[in-house]
């Protein structure tokens, strides 16, 4: 019995991660759309965080608490989805066979699932549905040295923005696409260094490494030129990137192994804007959420003020009428007291 990773190849279509033995068939928009390629281990992988997701939900909805479906559709659909659709449908069977499927994979693990993850901020999910003692683990692993190292907002820009220039300039992106296990490494490294970035970025969750909004907005202007960098230097590059397996496949149809990397430096470079503009919105949608929390908090504290002074201005005006009525009752006593031996003489 076939195994589901040699399934594809019965039904004529690609292997989840193809080799030029494969002869891959062209990449027509048919097969774009309705090409699917799961494995075990992919499959389970994506099952696995969204059925804890779904349970986290219903846990909450049988108490009674609401969850914003927006942040539901964030981490499921954003999320978990578009992994899916960067690992198992056709842009993960042709990303070892065209450059620019590769990239556009590269640009989905490595920004649109982190991105739309953190927004659904599975963390304070988990902290509101786990039971106690692993509650205080999840806490404590919050407050460890090394959760505080891998959300500090500096490295992981570094690292998010040093991740391509290493990858593809060097012979290990050739190394992952000849290698089934690199292969997969390089994609979970992709989310993970993402995901390192958009946390304390744009995510909703108590991590740390957390910076104000200010901030936030300078990380992500510092995050924009360099992949237009990378990608007009890929564009205009003469050499081939991984040359020896492009050129192993011997394709006799379109794009050529010189257009498909120039596509791919596009893609690098439109994709990267347009991802960034999508963080952008996120940022200043939170910023002016922030601030009106602030605006209500500091009407509040406004509120009580006044209050507290308006007790105070009462009690002030209180003692003042119990004093000065006091002080009438006596001055009445004495006056009586001293006409009383005038008036025997």
């Amino acid at each position: 019995m076939p195994t589901l990773t040699a399934l594809p190849l019965a039904w004529g279509l690609l292997p989840l991660h193809a080799t030029p033995a494969d002869q891959p068939p062209p990449l027509t928009p048919g097969r774009l759309l309705t090409q699917w390629d799961p494995d075990w281990w992919l499959v389970v992988g994506l099952a696995v965080p969204a059925l804890l997701y779904l349970f986290g939900v219903v846990v909450l909805h049988r108490r009674g608490t609401r969850w914003p479906v927006g942040r539901t559709l964030s981490f499921l659909v954003g999320g978990i989805g578009t992994a899916t659709v960067a690992t198992v449908s056709a842009i993960g069977a042709y990303d070892t066979v065209l450059f620019s499927v590769h990239m556009v994979q590269h640009m989905l693990l490595m920004m649109m699932v982190p991105l739309f993850m953190a927004l659904g901020a599975p963390v304070t999910l988990a902290l509101r549905t786990l039971p106690a003692r692993p509650r205080g683990w999840l806490l404590w692993l919050l407050h460890t040295p090394l959760a505080r190292v891998l959300s500090f907002p500096p490295l992981a820009l570094t690292l998010f923005i040093a991740t391509p220039f290493a990858l593809y300039y060097s012979p290990f992106y050739e190394v992952s696409l000849r290698s089934a296990f690199w292969h997969a490494f390089v994609h979970l490294h992709f989310v993970i260094v993402g995901s390192m970035l958009m946390w304390p970025l744009v995510g909703i969750d108590p991590v740390p490494g957390k910076i104000s909004h200010p901030l936030r907005l300078l990380m992500l202007f510092l995050m924009l030129p360099f992949h237009a960098f990378l990608g007009i230097t890929i564009m205009g590059s003469g050499q081939l990137i991984a040359q020896d397996w492009y050129l192993a496949f011997n394709r006799t149809w379109s794009p050529s192994p010189a257009d498909d990397q120039y596509l791919a430096g596009a893609i690098l470079w439109g994709s990267g804007d347009v991802t960034a503009l999508a963080m952008l919105v996120a940022l200043f949608v939170q910023w002016f959420r922030a601030s009106q929390r602030e605006a209500r908090r500091e009407d509040r504290r406004l509120d009580r003020l006044d209050a507290q002074q308006a007790r105070y201005d009462a009690r002030a005006r209180t003692d003042l009428q119990t004093s000065a009525a006091e002080f009438l009752g006596s001055a009445t006593t004495r006056s009586g007291t001293s006409d009383e031996p005038r008036a025997g003489r």
